[in-house]
């Protein structure tokens, strides 16, 4: 079938870089393929169980309000790591491309790098004087802590996104786990010495320091030629792809945010306990974007994504028809008897996990065509889903519910959109 059009520019050394369609970098072979992603799913999934063995730590040692304390705040964590997401996909992108300028955009990535990580601290430790009351906090310190958090996080996002673009898949899962067994080894640590919000929060600041160690030497390069143009294009497009990022963990997470502000603590305990299902769902099949995010750099159709959402489907199905013929162990999972009251719903926390991991999908097959319209329809979805939580005053139940439909709604229309725009860029040659 033919490809669409695209726009050619000089790069650095006058190699040809794109700036959308596909290019003719060579994608990875098969057996290559599948090996990544086998060591990349192995390597997320003992992250996601570490990440989900410090949540199951918390809500064991904590009391339930502390608990729902605590998922809020990393709510604000993983809304403020849309920053270190935009880097990895904007230096994945680039290296995939031209991976020729591998020096120049390591050491372009790090310049900016060193810029985000701070601003991005500093501006969620002064939302700390917002959020505080919003949510309920015990004292301003809890914000100031995730904006701590954030400044390692966001250098991990380009460490991550060097090994990614270059597929080096060992030294990207090694970033991973350090990543996952930090939270665990050092939350859990914490929580042990005192179980508070605080001393969860103090243990994630200093784990999150783990994965930069690991990965420091991904972003050591001398090279300095054309490094200054570059840095300025990488800016752009990692700012572009922090926006889309923001808005989608915006409506990811702007549920927990409002069952805080809106539930009684009981009520936010338990919403936060099905969370911990919901959030298991979505984060289970992320190493399917991570391993086909190159070939959708450079893949103009619509054969790559076509697989991933199809792959990412059936986990979700795996997900929900394991919730619902197994709805003891599903308890266990989230905490124990003392979340019984949220037992009967849980398959719908797994679901709207599911949904929203096909979302995730499909944005970052936006990302790597370069598509960053797609803003427009995820704060479309913000608007709608918080705006029908309070409109309609929803309960629990009607609260994941809503997550659900809204979020199956967004697929539907962004993979139409998508569909859309191949056709029409294959009607121009």
């Amino acid at each position: 079938m033919p490809l669409p059009a695209v726009r050619l520019r000089r790069g650095v050394a006058g190699s040809r870089v794109r700036d959308d369609g596909p290019v003719t970098t060579p994608a990875a072979t098969a057996p290559s393929r599948l090996g990544g992603g086998a060591l990349v799913a192995i390597g997320m999934v003992v992250m996601n169980i570490a990440m989900y063995g410090f949540t199951v730590v918390a809500a064991r040692l904590l009391l339930p309000h502390d608990f729902g304390a605590v998922t809020a705040l990393l709510g604000i964590i993983l809304v403020g790591s849309v920053a270190s997401l935009g880097l990895q996909a904007s230096v994945a992108r680039r290296l995939a491309v031209a991976p020729d300028q591998h020096d120049q955009i390591v050491t372009a990535a790090r310049q900016v790098t060193v810029v985000a990580a701070l601003a991005v601290g500093a501006l969620v430790a002064l939302s700390t004087f917002v959020l505080t009351p919003v949510l309920r906090l015990e004292h301003h310190g809890l914000v100031a802590l995730c904006g701590l958090t954030l400044v390692p996080l966001t250098a991990m996002g380009t460490q991550m996104g060097v090994a990614q673009g270059s597929r080096r898949w060992g030294a990207f899962v090694a970033v991973n786990l350090a990543s996952g067994l930090g939270r665990l080894g050092t939350g859990g640590v914490a929580l042990l010495i005192d179980r508070s919000p605080t001393a969860a929060m103090i243990g994630i600041a200093v784990g999150a320091w783990m994965p930069v160690a690991v990965g420091a030497g991904l972003l050591r390069t001398g090279s300095k030629q054309g490094v200054a143009a570059l840095r300025r294009t990488l800016g752009r497009e990692a700012l572009l792809g922090s926006h889309a990022l923001l808005a989608y963990f915006v409506l990811s997470n702007i549920d927990s945010l409002i069952a805080r502000n809106r539930f009684d603590a009981q009520d936010s305990g338990l919403y936060a306990s099905g969370l911990i299902l919901a959030k298991a769902a979505l984060f289970f099949p992320q190493f399917v974007s991570v391993v086909v995010f190159p070939d959708l750099a450079r893949d103009g159709s619509s054969r790559a994504r076509l697989r991933a959402v199809a792959l990412v489907g059936a986990f979700g199905a795996l997900a929900v028809g394991c919730t619902v013929a197994l709805p003891q162990i599903a308890l266990v999972l989230v905490g124990g008897d003392q979340y019984a009251e949220v037992g009967d719903s849980l398959w719908l926390f797994a679901l709207s996990g599911s949904v929203l991991a096909i979302v995730h999908l499909l944005l970052f097959d936006a990302l790597a065509r370069h598509a960053h319209g797609i803003v427009v329809m995820l704060w479309c979805a913000v608007v709608v889903l918080g705006g029908s939580a309070y409109l309609f005053d929803v309960g629990l139940v009607g609260l994941v519910t809503t997550v659900s439909v809204v979020a199956a709604v967004l697929a539907v229309s962004i993979w139409t959109a998508a569909t859309w725009r191949e056709r029409r860029l294959a009607r121009t040659v």
